[in-house]
């Protein structure tokens, strides 16, 4: 009998402080009309202080756990995709499995910056279809504010922190169908952090870099390229899919690839507004959002995609 990895439930966590465009006119030379013309983006939310990656993770974790109705001692694998880990290692995963109490399970940690989220549910979804597993956490979470440069207006409007959460379950029944994940280091030059700890100091620039146009131009052209593989590989077509789900980045990039791909508006989930880019976190969060809000419901076929530093990109067509 043939095993899926279905979607048994959806969780989210965001931080409770608000960074608006109007902050930000504050902070560095730009205008709400400036970011929104460009980005669609009007507000943000930034960790507290004291809060960290894994404690957003962890909190997503909880919120997918009671949706799902499982208890934690149910849960066999913790796959974390994250570019912002609280330290060095031990991983974000294994931090979470130590706060849900569960001391026996694989638990890690993976890195593939926007795209994370969808490369870790594709390495979840062979974990289950190789009957390894049964019920897999995957958490994307970010905190992408902590190396954000606050006076670089290219960078510091786009960027936001939260965690998004699914729990994949073997089922009988389609779930996820086709994925798709692709990466091309040669792009590594056009969105990097390259500051790194070195015989006790940070060695090269701890900020975030980015060339908009450079990868307006990659996203567009490598988001609509694997949407089209997954599709023709799964024998589907676009007038099929009921949400197209894709990373929130730039509501430019989202209207772009949905036109490439002869989505409709109306059937593309954007958070981008809410939220700015929040990296490995963004396609969970919007995941949750259209879940909760009732957009989402059982039955229907989703397109998620992601796309980011590496340069890294990937689909995922999925049947809720």
């Amino acid at each position: 009998m043939k095993l899926y990895s279905k979607i048994l439930a959806s969780g989210s966590y965001l931080p409770k402080k608000i960074l608006s465009n109007s902050d930000l006119e504050k902070m560095v030379d730009t205008s709400d009309e400036w970011i929104v013309s460009r980005s669609g983006i009007k507000e943000r939310r930034i960790a507290a202080e004291n809060e960290t990656t894994s404690d957003m993770a962890y909190a997503a974790a909880m919120d997918v756990i009671a949706a799902s109705k499982l208890n934690p001692s149910q849960l066999d694998l913790i796959l974390v995709a994250t570019s912002s880990a609280d330290i060095i290692f031990p991983a974000t995963a294994c931090l979470i499995q130590k706060r849900l109490g569960l001391t026996n399970i694989p638990a890690f940690d993976l890195q593939a910056a926007c795209t994370g989220f969808l490369y870790a549910i594709t390495t979840a979804d062979a974990f289950i279809k190789s009957a390894a597993y049964k019920n897999i956490l995957v958490v994307g979470v970010d905190t992408v504010s902590r190396f954000i440069d606050y006076k670089d207006r290219n960078t510091c409007v786009l960027f936001g922190d939260g965690a998004g959460a699914v729990i994949l379950q073997a089922s009988n029944e389609p779930g996820i169908i086709c994925n798709e994940i692709h990466a091309d280091g040669s792009g590594e030059e056009v969105l990097n952090v390259k500051g790194h700890l070195y015989n006790g100091a940070v060695r090269g620039n701890p900020y975030m870099y980015m060339d908009g146009k450079a990868v307006y131009k990659m996203a567009v052209r490598n988001l609509a390229e694997v949407a089209a593989s997954v599709l023709n590989k799964s024998g589907h077509t676009t007038d099929q899919i009921d949400w197209f789900i894709p990373h929130q980045a730039n509501l430019r990039i989202i209207e772009s690839t949905a036109a490439h791909l002869n989505i409709p508006m109306e059937k593309v989930i954007t958070t981008v507004d809410k939220h700015g880019n929040t990296s490995a976190a963004s396609v969970p969060l919007a995941l949750d959002h259209a879940i909760k809000s009732g957009k989402v419901k059982r039955g229907d076929l989703l397109l998620l995609e992601g796309v980011g530093a590496g340069f890294t990109w990937g689909a995922s067509l999925i049947q809720f």
